[in-house]
């Protein structure tokens, strides 16, 4: 009878143990690097071992992926420098689990081929096209600082980037401030002339985040996650012409653009820092002297459990 009983206990648990829910990491994505890992499934394959599978979501900006993980439909995801930090002015209960490098040639401010502007003290009082809160809100402002201006000299025309091309291709505006690949897409279907890029003024750092409470209970998923990334990352840079085929395709841009997209993009990923932290810390405080969010933010506690 106890070994009926020692029988039942184990087919008991072999149930319970079957019922138990596989944890999953649900990855909220753009089109861009996460598309390379995603088609690749190395991921998967680094987490089956610990019993988690992948959920894959794609978005069209990163402002959607946050409010997602707000509302608990993705745990994990990419972003630029600025959304984030609105998001958590906001209340958001978002945490950084990784960066990548600086890539600060990836965002400049790029003239009209025609124009006669030669140097950053001339935009004073002319009519500068950005997206409002994103990651090159804040380099324009480093980059009049720089020049002796002031964020008031000039004249910002907030725009999202299809509309702000528009306004840039009809003379509307002076000058535009854009990331890639919106950045080398006006250089090669344009001629748009590069004025300056955020060397020297703006890491504009890729980030990747997650849920506070996720982060505290899938540590070694997140880890995970993150090496993964940095290994697309290694293999785009040793593999670039590859990488910008794969890019084009995954992107819908003609190769020209996205070979210059690649060839001046910094690769390497690793999970936050506080020194990271501090950088964002920066950003929040410029936007709050901005009046673009409505409350100073403390971000050096949003880093998660250790991950290196």
């Amino acid at each position: 009878m106890a070994a009926g009983l020692a029988a039942a206990a184990l087919s008991a648990s072999s149930l319970a143990l079957a019922q138990k829910p596989a944890r999953v990491l649900r990855i909220g994505h753009q089109k861009g690097w996460l598309s390379l890992l995603k088609s690749r499934g190395t991921l998967e394959k680094r987490l089956a071992p610990l019993g988690a599978s992948v959920n894959w979501t794609e978005f069209n900006a990163g402002p959607v992926q946050l409010e997602a993980l707000n509302v608990g439909s993705i745990d994990f995801g990419d972003v630029g420098e600025a959304p984030p930090i609105f998001a958590q002015a906001a209340g958001a209960p978002l945490v950084y689990a990784g960066a990548t490098v600086p890539r600060p040639r990836l965002e400049a401010i790029i003239l009209p081929k025609t124009s006669p502007i030669r140097t950053v003290a001339e935009l004073r009082g002319k009519k500068i096209a950005l997206n409002k809160g994103s990651n090159v809100h804040y380099f324009l402002v480093k980059l009049l600082e720089k020049n002796g201006l002031k964020y008031g000299d000039v004249q910002p025309v907030f725009l999202a980037p299809p509309d702000a091309r528009a306004a840039f291709e009809r003379g509307a505006v002076d000058a535009w401030v854009i990331w890639d690949p919106f950045l080398a897409a006006a250089q090669k279907a344009l001629d748009a002339r590069l004025l300056a890029d955020a060397t020297g003024l703006a890491n504009n750092r890729q980030y990747y985040f997650t849920s506070r409470d996720f982060a505290t209970k899938n540590a070694g998923i997140l880890r995970v996650a993150i090496q993964e990334i940095n290994a697309i990352d290694t293999w785009v840079s040793k593999n670039k012409a590859a990488a910008a085929t794969e890019l084009s395709a995954v992107l819908g841009l003609d190769i020209g653009v996205t070979e210059l997209y690649v060839s001046r993009a910094a690769y390497g990923t690793a999970p936050i820092t506080r020194e990271i932290l501090a950088e964002q810390q920066a950003i929040a405080d410029t936007f709050f002297e901005l009046k673009l969010i409505p409350k100073k933010l403390n971000l050096l506690h949003a880093a998660p459990v250790d991950l290196s």
